[in-house]
Order: structure tokens, then C-alpha cells, then sequence
């Protein structure tokens, strides 16, 4: 018998793992936490293996819900896509500047299978710094921008927050005085926040290692040089903390989203932002 996967079960683990804890993601979806709890075990037997490891502090994926999450997102994106499509064609084109670290994210394919769903249409994805990402967006190459809350060129037609977790490098001392930390070397307020926490909590800390990009700062935890704080869904499974008391409570970060004034009323930008929204 051909076993399927359901689009509600698969919304609620994608939602639990965006939200960092099955509580918040309850709260998201309007749910009680032994609803979305039996919701996302009702997924696990489906697949044969479990997805979340939980903790007091949330959850954090195991590999079979890594290996599993980009499908669960680009199946939900598709459905909605699909949904929102039929019968209309969209042409035109759109310029996306979206953060680094939501560029590694499943929004570009995302955006890709809307591409494909409108052969018609051409988008285009830029991940690049602050100053080049507001000339782009003045110079009209880019419509819609999704970037850390203070960063976003013009006024943001909406925000979001989503929860920063603890990435550990193999054979990390998380007890070690100071703590070894990999940090991204530009100015955001992603960094300040992180290190305001590590103040607050009163934890000794030293930079261990520093990249702009999330590729060098990934391949630092990779190596063992430290702990960063990173986006659930850039975590891989053995990076994951288990222990909610081993390092300090780490805040949410706020993302917002701008749209060039000159796009509105064009219908291509407007499923753009609809299929953003979806996925974040």
C-alpha cells in the first residue's frame, strides 16, 4: 500500500522547527502543544524515524528531519503555488534581496518553483551587503528585500521573528572559561545581541574565530573552534545542543520585509511576497 504524506502534518513540523519550540509553534497555529506534539509523532511513524530531538529549551532536528525538512517546504510552497496559480500567468520580473543566511534557507527554491510554475516570469536572487543591497533596491534591480529588521531599504510591510539556537563544534567545551565563540565579523545587530546575552548572563567569552559569510562561520563549528548562534534550519544534526542550561538564553532576531514603491499593483511581485510570506 503507497504510504503519503500529509500536507498538515508536514505544516506542522515545518512550522515547529521554525519557531524553535512546539509551544511557540502552537501558539502560531492557533493549536493546543499536545495536538501539534501527537501531529508531528503522527509524521514520525509516517517516515519511520524520528525528526525532533525536544528539550525544555525547544527542538532541533535530527537528521532524518534535516534530510526531510527541504522536501516538507518545497512541498508546502508548491501546494499553495499551485493553489494560487491555476488559471493565472505571470510574466514580468522580480529581484529578491534576501539575507545570507535565508538564502541558504529553502526561499530560493521557493522562489525557483514559482519560476518554473510561470515560464514566462524571471526572478533573480541577491545575497550581498547592506550598502550593495540599497543600491540595488534604489536602482530598481531588486522590488523586495527580506533582511534583519534594521537593515531593510525603505519602510517594511511586515515583520517576523524567529529564534536563534546554539550550533556546537565537535568536542566543544561548552563549560570552558572563556567560551570560545564564532562570530560573523560584520556590524549587525544579530552580533550584538548574542554577545548582549552572553553579558547578561554573566559568561566569560572570547572570539575564537570570525567570517562575514555563513559558509566560513559553518566550517569554524565544523572544525570545533567554538559555538555560534544560527537559524534552526542552518543547524546540521550534530551541531545541536541537548543541554538547555550548557550556554546562555539567546533572544529572537526580527526579520522585515520592504518593497520598492514603484512594484505595487504588479502581480508577479505581489505572488513573490505572498510565497516569501509563506515561507518564513
Amino acid at each position: 500500500m503507497a504510504r503519503d504524506l500529509e500536507t498538515a502534518l508536514l505544516r506542522s513540523f515545518v512550522t515547529v522547527v521554525r519557531a524553535g519550540s512546539i509551544s511557540r509553534a502552537a501558539a502560531t497555529l492557533g493549536q493546543t502543544q499536545p495536538a501539534l506534539s501527537q501531529q508531528v509523532r503522527k509524521l514520525e511513524s509516517a517516515v519511520g524515524r524520528p525528526l525532533l530531538y525536544r528539550s525544555p529549551a525547544g527542538v532541533s532536528l535530527t537528521r532524518a528531519g534535516e534530510e526531510l525538512l527541504p522536501y516538507a517546504e518545497r512541498i508546502l510552497s508548491l501546494s499553495a503555488q499551485a493553489l494560487s496559480a491555476t488559471g493565472r500567468v505571470l510574466t514580468g520580473r522580480c529581484g529578491v534581496g534576501l539575507l545570507e543566511d535565508l538564502a541558504a534557507s529553502q526561499l530560493p527554491q521557493a522562489l525557483a518553483d514559482l519560476a518554473l510554475l510561470h515560464p514566462g516570469a524571471t526572478l533573480e536572487v541577491l545575497s550581498c551587503s547592506n550598502a550593495e543591497m540599497r543600491e540595488a533596491y534604489d536602482a530598481g534591480r531588486v522590488q523586495l528585500v527580506l533582511d534583519e529588521a534594521p537593515y531593510v531599504p525603505g519602510t517594511p510591510r511586515w515583520t517576523v521573528r524567529r529564534p536563534l539556537v546554539w550550533a556546537l563544534g565537535k568536542g566543544v567545551d561548552v563549560t570552558a572559561d572563556p567560551l570560545p565563540v564564532v562570530l560573523f565579523s560584520d556590524a549587525c545587530a544579530w552580533r550584538t545581541s548574542v554577545l548582549e546575552a552572553m553579558e547578561r548572563a554573566g559568561r566569560p567569552w572570547r572570539v575564537a574565530f570570525e567570517s562575514n559569510s555563513l559558509v566560513g562561520v559553518l566550517a569554524a563549528v565544523r572544525a570545533g573552534l567554538g559555538v555560534a548562534a544560527l537559524l534552526p534550519t542552518n543547524i546540521e544534526p550534530a551541531m545541536a545542543c541537548h543541554d538547555p542550561d550548557a550556554l546562555p538564553a539567546l533572544p529572537d532576531v526580527e526579520f522585515a520585509l520592504a518593497r520598492h514603491p514603484r512594484s505595487e499593483g504588479d502581480p508577479l511581485i505581489d505572488a513573490v511576497e505572498t510565497a516569501l510570506r509563506r515561507m518564513i
